[in-house]
């Protein structure tokens, strides 16, 4: 098929590798403009436009799909499909009707579940057992459009957002190449969702990752790995901000939420409402990750002092 691939960061990238390893001709590429980024705050150019260019394709950075110029680049592609991975701008209506085939957008959810912008950390911290990918026939909703492929995955008990983000990137870029195959033969209907099991996946903000050490051990589990490798789950330690990369819950383990129960080489046990958490993995600010137990040869803690609760 003449493909416009519209995607930003590595998820994407992945679908769109797929996509040329499969023979389709990608005509055009569109992704976000070139962001400020690293320690120098130097442009750097998004994983779609790296993998583009990598393969000589052309490459557009609208900041907006709205206006007729870019709606005209588009028609003149003459493209058969339009497929979306995490892309970042809205598909205004008249985008939408370009291409015969439509705009298919790759989702990291098991739809209707977690429509929006975050949808691998909330079914993390949701305590989900598993996720997927769902292809999706777009329409002007906010991922409310035609189900045409669904492909389930189960969420392991130790999973980060970072490992079921890169599972999910893989099983979406075989998930595209799937549909498109049977689009061609057209032997894909379209399954409308049920708007009454939907939820909405939030956009993550650095605010939600302070951790209250007032709720269960296991919800906090739950957000150390979702917040993991963003925003990072951080809680304040005698005015030092510190962020826990890796912890689990100790459900026979008790003590006041937010106090230290014993720290050692296995880790550093927080009290919380229910059960405890024992921190594995820390780092200052300005520091590196490191096990609990070499962190704490640099920041000793002792027991009875006190995280803040919130």
């Amino acid at each position: 098929m003449k493909l416009i691939f519209a995607g930003t960061p590595v998820f994407a990238a992945q679908a769109l590798q797929a996509l040329l390893h499969a023979g389709h001709e990608v005509k055009l590429v569109l992704t976000q403009p070139d962001r400020p980024a690293g320690r120098g705050m130097s442009l750097t150019m998004s994983p779609v436009k790296q993998m583009a260019l990598a393969n000589g394709l052309n490459v557009q950075q609208p900041v907006s799909l709205r206006h007729p110029e870019i709606q005209a680049q588009l028609a003149a592609v003459q493209a058969d499909a339009m497929i979306v991975a995490a892309y970042g701008l809205i598909l205004p209506r008249e985008v939408l009707a370009i291409p015969p085939l439509g705009c298919l957008n790759i989702h990291a959810s098991l739809l209707p579940r977690w429509r929006g912008a975050a949808p691998i950390q909330r079914a993390i911290l949701a305590g989900d057992v598993e996720s997927g990918i769902t292809i999706m026939q777009m329409d002007e909703g906010l991922d409310t459009g035609p189900m045409l492929l669904r492909f389930p995955l189960p969420i392991e008990d130790k999973e980060t957002a970072q490992t079921l983000h890169d599972k999910l990137a893989a099983l979406g870029a075989e998930a595209i190449v799937s549909a498109l195959q049977q689009l061609e033969q057209g032997v894909l209907p379209g399954q409308i969702q049920d708007d009454s099991l939907a939820t909405y996946a939030a956009k993550l903000s650095k605010a939600e990752a302070r951790l209250d050490w007032s709720l269960p051990a296991q919800k906090l589990e739950r957000a150390v790995r979702a917040y993991n490798p963003f925003p990072v789950a951080q809680s304040s330690f005698k005015g030092e901000l510190w962020r826990i990369w890796q912890a689990v819950a100790r459900d026979d383990e008790n003590g006041p939420p937010g106090e230290v129960l014993r720290a050692g080489r296995e880790g550093l046990l927080v009290g919380c409402g229910q059960g405890a958490l024992l921190l594995q993995e820390l780092q200052k600010a300005g520091g590196k990750r490191l096990p609990a137990a070499q962190f704490l040869q640099g920041n000793p803690v002792k027991a009875g002092e006190r995280f803040d609760l919130a």
